[in-house]
């Protein structure tokens, strides 16, 4: 038998979508508070919320005539009709957010209009709906929650502990405030005052709080543009998820993985497998081009031009680490007159060496940077006189030969036919791998002929960064790695530079490794490998002297 359902248990279902904790009540509160433009916003909790919510604001308030409609389903000022929904400007426009508090607790609202001289308030609860009464108020709305979930009980024992409750709502709040800098937050706890950000032109003194003192030092200011501007992490600083990304779009705070893709294409080659960036973006869209509508609680959107938007976010991400790694490499290496030699042997006593591999146009003796040994064959060990430089050869040849590839496979350069090819025999799983790479091999420069069964004649290589002999079979056993943030054909080519390049434990001349210096600074991306992990660490004299207990 079917039959309509009473009043108090569709909105018991309806709250069940909204209100899903304290955090929550926060949230539909707070939101309300922004939307009637206030620059104050004042949020007391009890208990995490579960006995007490009290949200204060000097917005612009409600007569006394809104506010029995304030607390019905489905009423609002923000939205005129269906049409309005092309065009949400406002973080609410449902109607739903008091109805729903009200059905699971008890509410009182006292509102007051700056042209009012007294404000009026109205209970509301699952038992019924109040009078409205007048009573002496400040200019803005006030709304206090009691009793979460004293109708529901079987809700009450889903909820955390207070302690719990409350950080869920401390992290929000502050996390809220990046978007708001103008707009002072306060939030209290049990009677104490946890925190209070007071209004200020920019957000950079609210990052700290929410990412850490540490963290924040390493954020970058992005290079913004029309749609997105904000501020992401410096590689090397990064967290092992992606609970610090944060992504506001007009001024909504998001908590879906909208832009997941973004962040991972953005930094790609600088982030480590497994390790994930942190920052927060804010994108400015048309009202008409982000559907709201998507979500009960409002905290997810649909992009009209998600790819387009997308493609613009990863673009300012990359930018922005661009302009870092060429900033930091200046840091780290310096340009000026060469140094003088420091030898044992007379210039003419010297042997000439000759070496294996060099890059065209790089002023390498221009450089103040002056090597001074190779650690283990493995790093190179420089100075400018101010600090220590150490280069990880490996990741600086494996920067150079990468970008050389991702050149060559636009057609600016050209492969190096081999003087004499050589046969390599693989077996049948290495054979159907390589198969499948191919096309994207030929495109990099390396050109391979099938000559008789699993059998390849390679007959030319990659041009442009001083090829070492390939590694074609551990090459190929690492096709199945994984890259972060790098396409199908980029992880393919990170591979192959990673195989022909020098390796660590090989032992190089000074000429060698001053070369690998020069290539190394026209890089895009000279201060990771394509894998994202470093190839320069200065250490400054500071540094050295703390070592030695001398600061």
């Amino acid at each position: 038998m079917i039959r309509l359902l009473d009043d108090a248990t569709i909105g018991q279902i309806a709250a069940g979508e909204v209100i899903e904790r304290p955090l929550s009540v926060v949230k539909e509160l707070v939101e309300n508070a922004l939307d009637a433009g206030a620059h104050s916003v004042a949020v007391v909790v009890a208990r995490g919320g579960i006995e007490r919510v009290e949200v204060r604001d000097d917005g612009e308030g409600m007569s006394a005539g809104d506010l029995p409609l304030s607390v019905q389903r489905h009423a609002t000022s923000k939205l005129q009709d269906a049409g309005g929904l092309e065009h949400v400007a406002t973080l609410g426009f449902r109607g739903e957010g008091l109805a729903s508090i009200a059905a699971v607790a008890r509410l009182q609202v006292t509102s007051r209009l700056t042209t009012q001289d007294v404000g009026y308030s109205i209970e509301a609860g699952y038992d019924g709906l109040g009078r409205v009464e007048p009573l002496a108020a400040p200019v803005g709305t006030r709304v206090v929650v009691r009793d979460l979930f004293a109708n529901v009980p079987v809700r009450r024992e889903f909820l955390r502990s207070p302690a719990t409750e409350f950080a869920r709502i401390s992290s929000f709040l502050a996390t809220l405030a990046l978007g708001y800098p103008h707009v002072r937050f306060t939030l209290a706890h049990d009677g104490r005052e946890v925190w209070a950000f007071p209004a200020a032109a920019t957000l950079e003194a609210r990052l700290a709080h929410v990412f850490g003192h540490t963290a924040a030092r390493d954020l970058l200011t992005m290079e913004g543009n029309s749609l997105v501007h904000g501020f992401v992490s410096r590689p090397g600083s990064d967290r092992p998820d992606r609970r610090m990304q944060f992504v506001f779009v007009n001024g909504r705070l998001l908590r879906s993985t909208l832009l997941a893709g973004a962040w991972s294409a953005g930094y790609a080659s600088f982030a480590m497998s497994g390790r994930q960036p942190y920052g927060v973006l804010f994108l400015q869209l048309p009202p008409d081009r982000v559907d709201p509508n998507v979500h009960p609680t409002k905290s997810d959107v649909r992009l009209r031009d998600a790819s387009a938007v997308s493609q613009g976010v990863r673009e300012a991400i990359a930018t922005t680490l661009r302009r870092d790694a060429q900033h930091h490499l200046l840091r780290s290496v310096s340009f000026g007159p060469p140094p003088p030699p420091v030898s044992s042997q007379s210039e003419a006593d010297q042997p000439e060496r000759t070496p294996s591999f060099a890059f065209d146009g790089q002023a390498i003796a221009q450089r103040t940077l002056r090597v001074l040994a190779q650690l283990d064959d493995t790093f190179i060990l420089a100075t400018d006189g101010q600090a220590l430089v150490l280069i990880d050869q490996h990741a600086a040849h494996e920067r150079i030969a990468f970008e050389a590839i991702a050149r060559r496979a636009s057609g600016a350069t050209a492969s190096e036919p081999l003087l004499l090819p050589y046969m390599i025999e693989i077996d049948s799983a290495r054979h159907a791998r390589l198969e499948s790479a191919r096309a994207a091999l030929a495109d990099a420069g390396l050109e391979l002929e099938p000559f008789g069964e699993r059998t390849y004649r390679v007959v030319a290589t990659p041009a442009g960064y001083g090829a070492r002999a390939l590694d074609l079979r551990g090459f190929i056993d690492d096709l199945a790695d994984d890259a972060p943030g790098l396409g199908a054909r980029e992880r393919l080519w990170a591979s192959l530079a990673c195989h022909s390049v020098v390796r660590a434990g090989e032992a190089l001349e000074h000429a060698e490794m001053m070369a690998l210096i020069g290539g190394l600074t026209s890089c895009e991306n000279p201060m990771h490998c394509p894998h994202g992990r470093p190839t320069i660490v200065r250490i400054e004299a500071d540094a050295i002297a703390r070592m030695f207990k001398r600061a």
